[in-house]
Order: structure tokens, then sequence, then C-alpha cells
């Protein structure tokens, strides 16, 4: 039998690289690309939100969270909610134009999130989320060390 880290790392490896390649065709018909995703499925969700807690939300980069906004703005899709004219800390909101995309796009997410679920029953999956929850918090304690 394989080893744990050859199973493990495999598996997610497999996982993610599956997760980009949905993300970045299902996108490819409003020109965005998949780090942009996330940017329109949160601001959908909470409707309003500032750079920096999407960034947090996402668990990216700032710098790439903040190219993937400057994108979605110049494409009409985001617009900051301020009257001063400030981005630093101001709230994000979509455009109309941005709410259609973004609800495509959960839409979309949402099922390929239910198809890919869809030999779990609620309890093992409420096991593996669990269980991936504590695999990420203990990689986490181990890379701060």
């Amino acid at each position: 039998m394989q080893d744990r880290f050859e199973i493990f790392t495999k598996l997610i490896s497999r996982i993610s690289r599956n997760i980009r390649r949905i993300k970045t065709e299902g996108v490819a018909e409003f020109n965005l690309k998949s780090p942009h995703v996330s940017c329109l499925y949160y601001l959908h969700k909470k409707r309003k939100l500032c750079a920096k807690k999407i960034a947090d939300m996402c668990d990216e980069d700032k710098a790439a969270v903040s190219r993937s906004i400057d994108y979605l703005e110049d494409v009409g899709y985001v617009i900051y909610d301020n009257e001063s004219g400030r981005r630093y800390k101001a709230d994000l909101v979509l455009t109309p134009r941005g709410e259609e995309v973004a609800a495509e796009i959960v839409e979309k997410i949402d099922r390929v999130i239910s198809l890919a679920g869809s030999d779990l029953t609620e309890e093992e999956r409420r096991i593996f989320y669990l269980a991936l929850e504590k695999i990420s918090n203990n990689l986490d304690k181990i890379n701060e060390n």
C-alpha cells in the first residue's frame, strides 16, 4: 500500500489541479481567470468587502487580490463604494453586470460542489471537512515553527 505522504500529496495536488481547471474553464466565457473567481464569489455572498477582507477570506496574497480587483474594475464588474475616491480600506461592490456574472459563477460553483460530493452522506461530508480543517490547521502550526 502507498504511504500516507504519497497518497495525501497526490490527492491534494489532483484536487487543486482540478479545481483550477474547473475555475478557469467555468469563467472563460466572461474573459476571467481563476484568481478572479474568489473575488466575485465573496462579493456576491457578502455584498460589500474591502480588498484586505477579500484577501483574508480567499487566503490569498493581498497583492494578487489587488491585481484581480484592478482587472475586475477595468472590465466593469466591481466599483469602490466610497465618496472620497480613496481606495485604501474602501469597500468594493459588484456592479449590476458584475452581479449578473457573479450569480452565474456561484451557480456553477454550487453545481460542481454538489456533483463532487454526490457520493458522500452528510455525516461523511461533515467528518471529511472536520478532518481537512484539522490537517490544514496542523500544517499551519508546523509552518509557523
